[in-house]
């Protein structure tokens, strides 16, 4: 089988994953806590920490990994250009989602997030695991190149220049009392000028095995709160974690999406960020 007869899409469902449980061209990411993935995951499902995924810079927690962190992560997945990625966490999708976004960020688009995660693998009778799952070694890896990123990237300064400008839209993904500014975070507390609000766990159907409301519903939603899907957007949290999941949904809704890593820990640590507080004005 080759990777193109996979023939899975951004999102796949569970029952679209069993048939192909063991196939060497697929890569199963499970990113559960530890104890979770060892009490039980889906067969061959290869376990990542979040730690891996981002970077750390001063006060900035979530920042894409650098060259050499981005090369250790290749190395832990073996992966190559030609294999498919199919990620999930416990959480809903916001680890995975993650994974999703550091891989666009290096041109590889051969990505799938699994709706519902291990809750929805749980949920629907599907077999699970407790024994680490055998990583097998591929000849030719992924090469590390973030030309890519800035696609689906957009860092401080260029930001902070479009926000002046007034020619971008803002998705602030975290809590309603973390954009008021009434749950500080970080040295201040607020959103960035123009953000609306629309928290990422809302897309989440919590009666549903934690897999994503209808996209008909969440596209209502977004517009009621005032974004125009047809016109590009940006989306950041507090370390691109839960934004993870926001980026993949914008995907989903052929939103143009860009993430801002930086995030509100560099945002909101900076005293020289224009900073909003109270609620969305729509």
């Amino acid at each position: 089988m080759t990777t193109s007869e996979f023939n899975f899409g951004l999102l796949i469902d569970a029952e679209e994953l069993v048939p192909h449980l063991g196939n060497p061209q697929l890569k199963i990411v499970d990113l559960s806590r530890t104890s979770v993935y060892e009490q039980l995951h889906i067969p061959h499902a290869i376990h990542l920490k979040p730690a891996q995924l981002v970077q750390q810079d001063e006060l900035t927690t979530g920042l894409l990994p650098d060259a050499e962190k981005l090369q250790q992560l290749i190395n832990a997945l073996q992966l190559s250009p030609e294999h498919h990625v199919v990620v999930y966490d416990d959480e809903g999708g916001a680890w995975a989602g993650r994974l999703i976004w550091n891989l666009h960020c290096l041109g590889f688009y051969r990505t799938s997030l699994l709706n519902g995660g291990i809750h929805a693998w749980i949920g629907a009778g599907y077999p699970t695991s407790s024994e680490p799952s055998h990583n097998v070694a591929t000849t030719t890896l992924l090469p590390v190149d973030t030309t890519h990123a800035d696609a689906v990237r957009v860092q401080y300064a260029q930001l902070r220049s479009e926000v002046a400008q007034g020619i971008v839209q803002l998705w602030d993904c975290r809590t309603f009392d973390e954009y008021t500014g009434l749950r500080l975070a970080a040295r201040r507390g607020g959103h960035i000028p123009h953000a609306l609000h629309y928290e990422w766990s809302t897309a989440l159907n919590r009666q549903n095995h934690l897999k994503l409301h209808t996209f008909e519903h969440i596209r209502q939603r977004l517009q009621q709160i005032g974004f125009d899907l047809t016109q590009p957007v940006v989306v950041y949290c507090q370390s691109h974690h839960r934004s993870g999941l926001a980026y993949v949904l914008g995907r989903l809704l052929n939103w143009q999406i860009r993430a801002y890593d930086g995030a509100w820990s560099e945002w909101g640590n900076d005293p020289d960020s224009p900073i909003v507080t109270g609620e969305n004005p729509f």
